[in-house]
């Protein structure tokens, strides 16, 4: 079995066009997503999806034997191929999901609010190895990246966070990445790699399997426990980050006070910190899982039934799911 894991490296704040070139992929994004929405009927004739692709992208590259439709390279011009071929593969994706969700939504009777076409939204650039991406020999938390600095498109020297590049040739060093990904979270610039590795699964027959039965507590985070098929109980582990809890519900209430003086619109800053403490929260708590599953071999880990959809009870929980 194939599995695929990937991590951010954060890019370390320093004076490159990075905003620059996230605006121009998103522009031409944009751009091909209205193009190809206006000759979508062409388009969808032709099933294949490599060749799909390659009719997309000779409607608006010129080259010698193929005249351009539209004046993409004018209005984008020494665009690299691949983040062309990048922003290409995007809009048809960005237009197919439209085109269905509309043939949908029709098929149900409208009953619902109509799809709107998302154009450039989360439009993020890969950077392919060698024509984009580049590592830094000389230079070990280091790399370069092929950015736009609003005149043209130049090589420049990134340096990449040490703690994360540490943990990356910790766990993966040896095994080959794929070309990385920019992403932006809270106003900070990563290159998230991803990588694939074969593993084989656990054939242990049901009836001999040991079970790692997890209860979602209210006093507890969490409450492991080691047993057989036959409910024969081999061992408990309760999992609780008390220090953790009382950070956020302090975070809680300081929201709670500044709410009721200045409205819920102004607080918004103050509930994304207090999400990013319940994330962070829930990944401790599935490390300590997976951990106390391992330390007693445990074939599979079972989680209880839990209704996420509606209202949940208690007020302090509503923006918190």
């Amino acid at each position: 079995m194939k599995i695929i894991s990937s991590y951010g490296v954060e890019l370390r704040k320093q004076n490159i066009p990075i905003r620059q070139t996230l605006e121009i992929y998103r522009s031409a994004v944009r751009y091909l997503v209205e193009v190809y929405e206006s000759v979508w009927e062409e388009l969808v004739k032709i099933e294949e999806s490599k060749k799909r692709f390659n009719a997309a992208e000779h409607l608006v590259h010129t080259t010698k034997r193929n005249p351009a439709r539209f004046d993409f390279d004018f209005c984008f011009p020494k665009m690299p191929s691949y983040f062309r071929r990048a922003a290409v593969q995007h809009a048809l994706g960005s237009v197919s999901s439209y085109r269905t969700r509309l043939e949908q939504w029709k098929a149900e009777g409208e009953k619902t609010g109509k799809p709107y076409l998302k154009s450039e939204q989360y439009a993020m650039p890969v950077f392919y190895h060698d024509v984009m991406y580049r590592e830094n020999t000389e230079e070990e938390d280091a790399a370069f990246l092929k950015l736009y600095d609003g005149h043209d498109w130049k090589w420049f020297a990134v340096r990449l966070k040490h703690t994360d590049m540490e943990y990356l040739r910790k766990h993966w060093s040896g095994k080959k990445a794929s070309a990385p990904t920019l992403e932006k979270k809270h106003d900070k610039y990563f290159l998230r790699f991803t990588y694939a590795e074969e593993v084989s699964l656990n054939r242990t027959p049901v009836k001999e399997q040991t079970i790692c039965s997890v209860d979602l507590g209210i006093n507890t985070d969490a409450v492991c426990t080691i047993m057989r098929p036959d409910g024969t109980i081999l061992e408990r582990k309760f999992i609780n980050f008390s220090s953790d809890k009382d950070r956020m519900y302090r975070v809680l209430g300081r929201i709670r006070r500044f709410q009721r003086e200045h409205g819920s619109r102004q607080a918004q800053g103050r509930w994304a910190y207090a999400k990013r403490l319940n994330t962070e929260l829930g990944r401790k708590i599935a490390k300590e899982i997976v951990l106390y599953a391992s330390e007693n071999k445990a074939d599979v880990i079972v989680f209880e039934y839990l209704e996420m959809k509606g209202k949940l009870s208690g007020k302090k929980k509503q923006k918190l799911q």
